[in-house]
């Protein structure tokens, strides 16, 4: 698996990174043996980074993986860890004390005395200036503490980035989760990247299948996207499928292509799961994306391009 830095952190990040949502049992049920089983296999396979965050699955999906890194019994170094801030089951708080506190607990649960990256989750959902004011110059202390070595935000909107990186310090923040904006329908996130590089700041890239749009199966009932997004998706998947080729494979490898995004996280809850994700990536650096698959993916997907969806609070 290869190896990308991640901005200015100094750490190495597997393109293909371990989204451990699904083990938060927020798409069915997954089991500690599958959950170990499926973190080993990635592990194995030179996957070193896995993301969680309180959020998933009401604190379960840390504890999960925190249980499933334990079983690896490999060295503190050799795995690379994200974790989130400020969303809960509960809702947004992004204040100074619940996200020092959050820290705490998440440690707790994933069985570690520090994090490699600590996130705030979904930012556009808070105030961003209590952001810049409160929320990141906590993080700041969390930081100088040790409890995590690098700090970073998450969203969905772009404009978010900006708006933080642009009102703290420089070299403040050193990384940028972003998701569904580097995918076949939406690659937006591309245009964002010369100012992320100018600002010193990783790049992370989420969901690279859309949140489900870029599957056979096609997305979850409560998927925000439009109608006509869903429905151009649908043709696309099912035009893959008729040419004997797989929309999910297609999509993820696309979403690696671009060597400016250090990694693509990438839901996992199966051995089967990781496998083919891992192949997806071997397949690409060894003979290349298909080409003449991706140009008819992009020519079915061109009306929808980069069509998003409200996410968060109108920011003033």
């Amino acid at each position: 698996m290869e190896l990308r830095e991640l901005g200015r952190t100094g750490l190495k990040l597997s393109t293909v990174g371990f989204g451990a949502s699904p083990l938060g049992n927020v798409f069915g049920t997954v089991s500690d043996e599958q959950a170990i089983a499926s973190v080993s296999l990635a592990f194995q396979s030179g996957i070193n980074f896995f993301d969680t965050s309180p959020y998933y699955g009401g604190t379960l999906s840390e504890k999960v993986l925190g249980k499933a890194l334990k079983a690896l019994q490999a060295p503190r170094n050799s795995y690379i860890v994200a974790t989130k801030c400020g969303r809960y089951k509960e809702g947004f708080d992004f204040s100074a004390d619940r996200v020092t506190r959050s820290i705490d607990e998440s440690l707790e649960r994933l069985q570690l005395d520090h994090v490699d990256i600590l996130q705030c989750h979904d930012i556009e959902f808070g105030s961003l200036d209590q952001i810049v004011n409160e929320t990141i110059p906590a993080l700041v202390k969390l930081k100088e503490a040790g409890k995590t070595r690098f700090i970073g935000i998450t969203g969905l909107p772009l404009s978010v980035f900006s708006y933080v990186l642009d009102r703290v310090p420089p070299g403040t923040l050193d990384v940028v989760l972003s998701y569904c904006h580097y995918c076949v329908n939406d690659s937006a996130l591309g245009d964002l990247v010369p100012y992320l590089k100018a600002k010193g700041v990783g790049i992370i890239n989420a969901s690279p299948l859309s949140m489900g749009l870029l599957t056979e199966a096609g997305p979850p009932e409560w998927h925000p996207a439009s109608p006509q997004l869903k429905s151009a998706c649908q043709a696309a998947a099912a035009h893959c499928k008729e040419k004997g080729k797989n929309i999910s494979k297609l999509a993820l490898q696309y979403s690696l292509l671009n060597k400016e995004i250090s990694s693509v996280l990438v839901g996992m809850k199966s051995v089967e799961q990781v496998e083919e994700n891992v192949a997806a990536a071997r397949e690409l650096a060894t003979s290349g994306i298909d080409e003449e698959a991706l140009s008819e993916v992009e020519a079915i997907l061109k009306p929808v391009k980069s069509q998003s969806w409200p996410s968060g609070i109108q920011q003033s």
